[in-house]
């Protein structure tokens, strides 16, 4: 097979990225591989301190790259909306959002808007996130929308009786749903994409079993311990991970509601396209989950006609 690396990456000058939570882990990368590649790449963080720590670690290594930080809490949705209105006011093109932050399997907690937490932040965060800039999205020409999931998707379902798990909590089980919810959403924004006429692309993509900082944020004693374990074994690092994200975002053989993984068992290796769950491709679910999360976020799409390349 083709080993795929992000040497690989096509010259990326001239396009603009978002890479949300991109001070750590596969976002770190991701950023960084694609300034390397000399795209303008805005760096969308949480913790700004980390934000600038990771940063200068880029600087570092890629002196002239076009860089720039940003706050974006995607637990609160009001710095959702001052994320983009800040980035619209400094941008006129958007080629790339690659919604790449996330949680995982924490405590049952809410955001500032009261949506249980992994699912406010994994799915409904970047939902809203997508929709404020989708124009600028839809008028750049062959653009694309990158959601990472996770193959945890694969045991998920969405719980519309309780989407917040107010009734009855699980952290793994609240974990999948999400991870489904983000191929449900990046399909499903694929057909309403192509319905419109839009150049715009909608693709997911998954990193394996990588090692990165949502392995350490389990507030459970003893699955610490298995996850440092199974990490020094089992995973492959942040860097590699990255690549199915990558390839979705940059490779040119990519097409709208594709979905990427490592190649070796969905686990590890170069990236190939594969099937999602068949959950995944549930037309019907898509549509109400959408619907959900619109009134949800307050946030409705307005996807326009192609942008003329």
């Amino acid at each position: 097979m083709e080993k795929w690396t992000a040497e690989s990456i096509p010259d990326q000058s001239g396009r603009v990225a978002i890479v949300t939570g991109a001070n750590s882990g596969l976002g770190y990368h991701t950023a960084l591989e694609l300034a390397r590649k000399n795209a303008t790449v805005v760096m969308a963080c949480r913790n700004l301190n980390k934000g600038r720590g990771a940063l200068d670690d880029l600087k570092q290594e890629l002196p002239d790259a076009q860089v720039e930080l940003m706050k974006l809490d995607l637990a609160d949705l009001r710095s959702v909306h001052e994320f983009a209105d800040k980035f619209r006011a400094s941008y006129d093109r958007l080629d790339l959002l690659i919604n790449n932050a996330g949680i995982m399997a924490i405590g049952r907690q809410e955001t500032a808007d009261g949506f249980e937490m992994q699912f406010g932040i994994n799915h409904l965060g970047h939902f809203a996130l997508t929709g404020l800039v989708i124009d600028m999205l839809t008028s750049t020409p062959n653009s694309r929308v990158i959601t990472v999931s996770s193959g945890a998707h694969r045991g998920g379902e969405i719980n519309f009786d309780d989407l917040m798990h107010e009734k009855d909590y699980s952290r793994w089980g609240a974990y999948s749903q999400t991870k489904l919810a983000n191929v449900l959403f990046a399909f499903e924004l694929n057909r309403r994409l192509r319905a419109a006429g839009a150049s715009t692309i909608s693709v997911a993509a998954h990193p394996g079993y990588a090692a990165t900082n949502l392995q350490s944020i389990d507030d459970w004693a003893v699955v610490k311990v298995i996850l440092k374990v199974t990490n020094a074994v089992m995973a492959q690092s942040a860097e590699k991970g990255a690549l199915p994200q990558l390839y979705a975002a940059a490779a040119p053989d990519v097409s709208g509601g594709d979905f990427y993984g490592p190649h070796f068992m969905q686990m590890r290796g170069y990236p190939v396209k594969e099937q999602a769950s068949e959950a995944a491709y549930d037309v019907a679910a898509a549509e109400k989950l959408w619907d959900v999360s619109e009134k949800l976020t307050g946030v409705s799409y307005k996807i326009g006609a192609a942008a003329v390349a």
